[in-house]
């Protein structure tokens, strides 16, 4: 339902109608403009929304999308229905170029890819849905092509009969032709007719231009005089009787061509139905077209809607005033380019005005109240805020934020796209009522205030759970104070009834409604107290100020009035206001100071993730330098175990002589003496023992009785290093089984449960389970609270834990920062568009939301940053190599935005 009747000229959707219908190439979609209504069903308000989708990507493509010859011969078409009747020629040529229209575009949205499967999987399949079933007429249109040539002209061969009259009346012609030039060459020569005088038609009949005193010199016809009588028209006796021959031909050739007309119209006649439902689908084509270049023009969005009622738009525009405001600056940079010379001083080579004219005219906007640029709206009318009740300073944009609630879900709801950001979602609404602007009516004996009450009793009888209304001005009219008593008992049945509401007030019980009414909220239209002018934002969460007395002192009231009003008012009342006032200033000041310690904060983060990447950096690099030492190590004692066991072997198998053992020990000291002193030259330095028996210690000789103790001395080691492997290994594997038992246990207790302590794979930060829901787990991290997946999670062991919260100590996250990160959190959607941004503005925003990112657990996310000459996008992509928690960046799918979107893996 939508009330009041004229619903869309007090929101403006009227003109929104007018620049659609300007927009189609024919009847056939201004007509579909005119049937466009209010929808109630998702579903089908979501296939329109993937239906301009898709047309917006055909005409960003590189393909031409047919959009020629949109002609609407439907009541031709029907007109044949009767027996004997017949298209015209141009008729049917209109009907030819239409129907080859109509076969391009099925063509073009027939168009795919095969599956696996054997399927066609098509590239604009809500597109496709439309022309699925079209029945095209191929054969009509080269049928019609024989009879009609490219210029719209009955061919001479459409019949032999056809043919033969019009070589006729080509002979005919010629033979008048030649008479009538012959005639006029003599009456040339004899003077009855200027030498530059030509033969010349009048009623279908070739006759001379003669003047009126030798009319008579002349024998034959006459037929018409100059508007001035100066000249009459004859038409010689020669050629009176050729000319009636040529009006015979001409006669026979229009029965001809009727007659095959009339023969065609019974091979079209059959399909007159197909025909006009095929037509259909150039009227919704031309209707989706019209759509998207209204899409363009507002620099609109089309967003998933949802089947519940709610509304979360971010940078909601009013399509109306952006065009406004437009056109106003075009005017006057105009006005500056025509005017005097005086004016002309005042614009830049370029044609755009100087800087401190353009100043000047802030300033004077500002002075009265004027925005000179829209300023986009943060709103939200939710189920848990489903009463939006806003207050603020008038002038400061309460009724077009009203407006634009109203505008843009209507437009929604009717197919249309709006202008809101592309993170933004909504709902739907079974019903729409307003109550904006003055209904006064002397025919109905109505009053202001008593068309506002008929409007309330209808809204409170009509309202229900799926019902938005939008109200201006709520409760005026009357006396204040039983306006604000009346105005509260009807906001009652609305909240009793769990209506959707936006409402604007001045009346303070009104503010206080929301305290004491859950589902209420307060809104604000900002007003800049040091500048004395609004802002034009909404602030949601607090009640505005009126801000009645600095307006009044801005306008020039004396100062003498103002304290009088003040004393009359009370000093309550004034101080109320001011501490509002302050409250705030000062909300905007700590909302600064919030934003500045979240990006040092960030900042901080970062650092530390650097540093922990450094370290575990570090600690990878010393690992592999102990390995690989230790694998140098291994291998030296393998190549010298190899040595002795082969030198021991040689000796038992050769049963050397003392010269072969000497040798062999040479060779084994050499060995030796190179692992230790590599190419430093072998001791000379020899002693004798007690025994007599001559020993050389530093050149590597040794006794047999000294390198068989050094052989046993080898192989006993060898014995105790396998003895102690042995040992090793026992306690390894009675250690994992420990372990397996311990994790069998954990895991029989249901894997990771509330109270466990935590960390994400592959972190090092220590956290605790704080509740488990299904698949997900809400986790403490110090002073911050997150939800994420349990697959990402792992147990720790009791001293990781202790060294954890140790480190963790010097972390103290204030209340406020902890609401800061759950409102990222809530508000965090995964896709960002900086799209027209500068470099280094689209790398602060992905910095920021690449962040966020990474608090929510978000594994994949999507940047908008266009194609252009994809210096954004190398500049984007370089940032996120140097993020240690990116593991993948790439582009989107070309269907889905190719290289203009990168999608991040995290």
């Amino acid at each position: 339902m939508i009330y009041p009747k004229n619903f869309e000229q007090k929101i403006g959707f009227t003109e929104i109608r007018a620049l659609l219908r300007e927009r189609c190439l024919s009847t056939l979609g201004k007509e579909k403009v005119d049937e466009m209504a209010f929808s109630t069903d998702a579903v089908q308000v979501n296939t329109w929304m993937e239906e301009i989708r898709e047309f917006r990507k055909i005409q960003e493509g590189v393909d031409d999308f047919p959009l020629d010859n949109f002609f609407d011969v439907r009541q031709s078409v029907a007109r044949i229905r009767l027996e004997g009747t017949h298209m015209e020629v141009d008729e049917l040529f209109d009907l030819k170029r239409s129907l080859e229209t109509i076969i391009a575009i099925v063509g073009f949205l027939s168009r795919g890819e095969e599956t696996e499967q054997g399927e066609i999987r098509h590239y604009y399949p809500a597109l496709y849905a439309l022309a699925d079933g079209v029945a095209t007429f191929p054969l009509l249109v080269q049928r019609i092509s024989q009879i009609i040539d490219k210029f719209g002209k009955m061919r001479d061969n459409a019949s032999p009969d056809l043919l033969k009259i019009r070589q006729e009346l080509a002979r005919t012609e010629g033979s008048i032709s030649r008479t009538l030039y012959s005639i006029l060459r003599s009456a040339q020569g004899e003077g009855l007719v200027e030498k530059d005088v030509t033969p010349t038609l009048r009623d279908g009949r070739l006759v001379i231009p003669v003047a009126p005193g030798l009319k008579r010199r002349i024998s034959g016809i006459i037929h018409d005089e100059s508007a001035t009588g100066r000249t009459v028209y004859i038409e010689p006796t020669e050629v009176v009787e050729a000319n009636n021959k040529i009006r015979e031909l001409e006669n026979d050739e229009r029965r001809e061509m009727i007659r095959i007309l009339t023969e065609f119209a019974k091979k079209v006649r059959p399909n007159v139905k197909e025909i006009l439902d095929s037509y259909n689908l150039l009227a919704v084509i031309d209707f989706i077209r019209a759509k998207s270049e209204l899409a363009s023009l507002f620099k609109a969005f089309e967003p998933q809607v949802s089947e519940e009622p709610h509304i979360d738009w971010i940078r909601a525009i009013h399509p109306l005033l952006q065009l406004s405001l437009e056109r106003k600056s075009h005017q006057m940079v105009n006005r500056y380019e025509s005017g005097d010379n005086a004016s002309t001083d005042k614009v830049t080579v370029d044609g755009s005005l100087k800087e401190d004219e353009e100043t000047v005219l802030e300033e004077e906007n500002a002075t009265r109240n004027v925005p000179s640029s829209v300023v986009p709206l943060d709103i939200q009318v939710t189920k848990e805020k489903h009463l939006l009740i806003i207050s603020g300073p008038n002038a400061g944009g309460k009724s077009v934020c009203l407006k634009t609630v109203g505008l843009l879900q209507y437009m929604l709801q009717c197919g249309l796209s709006i202008p809101i950001g592309d993170r933004s979602t909504t709902g739907m609404f079974n019903d729409i009522m307003i109550d904006i602007g003055d209904e006064q009516s002397i025919e109905n004996d109505l009053s202001t205030y008593s068309s506002h009450l008929m409007n309330m009793k209808i809204m409170m009888r009509r309202a229900n759970d799926r019902t938005l209304i939008l109200i201006d001005e709520f409760g005026t009219g009357t006396e204040p104070q039983i306006g604000g008593a009346i105005a509260e008992s009807v906001l009652r049945q609305f909240w009793q009834k769990h209506a959707w509401a936006v409402i604007t007030t001045h009346y303070q019980n009104l503010k206080h409604f929301a305290e004491d009414h859950p589902g209420t909220v307060n809104g604000a239209m900002l007003y800049d107290r040091h500048m004395m002018c609004p802002l034009f934002q909404l602030a949601i969460g607090r009640p505005g100020s009126s801000f009645a007395i600095e307006i009044a002192r801005k306008t020039g009231i004396p100062e003498e009035v103002i304290r009088d009003a003040s004393e009359i008012v009370g000093s309550d009342y004034i101080q109320s206001d001011k501490y509002l006032q302050d409250i705030v200033r000062d909300k905007r000041y700590w909302e600064n100071k919030r934003q500045t310690v979240h990006s040092h904060e960030k900042e901080l983060e970062k650092r530390i993730a650097q540093y922990e990447k450094e370290i575990a950096a570090l600690e990878q690099s010393r690992k592999e330098i102990i390995n690989r030492a230790k694998a140098q190590a291994e291998e030296i004692i393998r190549e010298s175990n190899r040595r002795i066991e082969n030198a021991i072997r040689e000796i038992r198998e050769k049963q050397a002589e003392k010269e072969e053992t000497k040798r062999i020990r040479q060779e084994l000291a050499a060995y030796e003496a190179g692992l230790i002193d590599g190419d430093k030259a072998a001791g000379k330095a020899s002693s004798t023992d007690k025994s007599g028996k001559k020993k050389i210690k530093n050149n590597g000789l040794l006794s047999d009785e000294e390198f068989q103790k050094k052989v046993e001395k080898i192989k006993n080691r060898k014995e105790k290093h396998a003895q102690h492997l042995k040992e090793k290994a026992g306690k390894q594997e009675e250690a994992a089984a420990a372990l397996k038992k311990a994790v069998r246990e954990k895991q029989a207790g249901g894997a990771i449960l509330a109270g466990d302590a935590v960390r994400i794979k592959g972190l090092t930060t220590v956290g605790k389970v704080e509740s488990i829901d299904g698949k997900q787990a809400t986790v403490i991290f110090g002073d911050m609270r997150t939800k994420m997946a349990l697959s990402r999670l792992e147990h720790i062991d009791a001293p990781t834990l202790q060294q954890e919260q140790k480190q963790f100590q010097a972390y103290n996250y204030s209340r406020e920062t902890r609401e800061t990160i759950d409102k990222h959190r809530n508000q965090f959607r995964q896709e960002l568009d900086v799209r027209g941004m500068r470099a280094d503005e689209a790398l602060t925003q992905v910095q920021y939301f690449i962040d966020d990112a990474i608090l929510v657990g978000a594994s994949q996310v999507r940047i908008l940053h266009g194609k252009g000459n994809g210096i954004l996008r190398q500049l984007i992509r370089q940032y996120l190599g140097s993020v240690p928690n990116v593991t993948n960046y790439r582009d989107e799918h070309v269907q889905f935005g190719g290289a203009g979107i990168t999608v991040v893996e995290l």
